[in-house]
């Protein structure tokens, strides 16, 4: 049973109806990841989809090397597309996931998705809304890759992070390196080079994205 009650779950999840939230709360199991605790790896098979009620998780893709590319956040009211086609293809995970605040996170089993998709018809528009918007950000990084240089790769790196976090940002060049699959020297010329232009004011172990 969930932490949330149905009404609770509807205000969280908006899309889901009384019915579906009743059963969420009935059959889900509710969940705290602190801060810098996994949620997924690299080659886990999945026995739960998980709802984010609270917090913020953040999903790599991890090259052969070790290498890290940042993908995108998860926050409230969201949910792990990958971990639904995981278990809907019962393959294992491909990403590493990591709460970079408090999370709380609601577990529904794998049992239990036949049910959700067949007599829950707001759980299935959920999964394709979750589809979705997951692959419009997807298309979104790998043009960031594909076709823009890495100073314009790391303008558009600080503008989603403010997105989430606010302007002051608490980043290292090192952080910023691994999330953009780059070196510390590269961010801190390219970091120079956007406080020039006033992008960017840099602080004592803070970086200001000036909007």
């Amino acid at each position: 049973m969930t932490s949330l009650d149905p009404k609770e779950l509807m205000d969280v999840f908006p899309i889901f109806t009384a019915d579906l939230a009743t059963f969420i709360h009935e059959n889900g199991e509710s969940k705290i990841f602190k801060q810098g605790e996994v949620l997924m790896r690299p080659g886990q098979f999945f026995k739960y989809a998980m709802l984010i009620v609270s917090g913020r998780v953040k999903l790599y893709r991890e090259g052969e090397e070790g290498e890290e590319f940042f993908m995108y956040f998860l926050e409230r009211g969201e949910a792990c597309a990958l971990s639904m086609l995981c278990m809907a293809r019962n393959q294992s995970s491909t990403v590493m996931a990591i709460a970079i605040e408090e999370t709380e996170v609601i577990m529904i089993p794998i049992q239990q998705m036949d049910t959700l998709m067949k007599s829950y018809t707001a759980w299935y528009h959920f999964v394709i809304e979750t589809y979705r918007s997951r692959f419009e950000e997807l298309l979104t990084v790998v043009d960031q890759i594909a076709f823009k240089n890495m100073d314009e790769r790391l303008e558009w790196y600080l503008k989603r992070q403010a997105a989430a976090f606010g302007n002051d940002l608490n980043l290292t060049h090192q952080q910023i390196a691994h999330d953009i699959n780059s070196s510390r020297e590269v961010v801190s010329r390219l970091l120079k080079k956007l406080e020039k232009l006033g992008r960017v004011r840099m602080e004592r172990n803070t970086i200001h994205w000036i909007q």
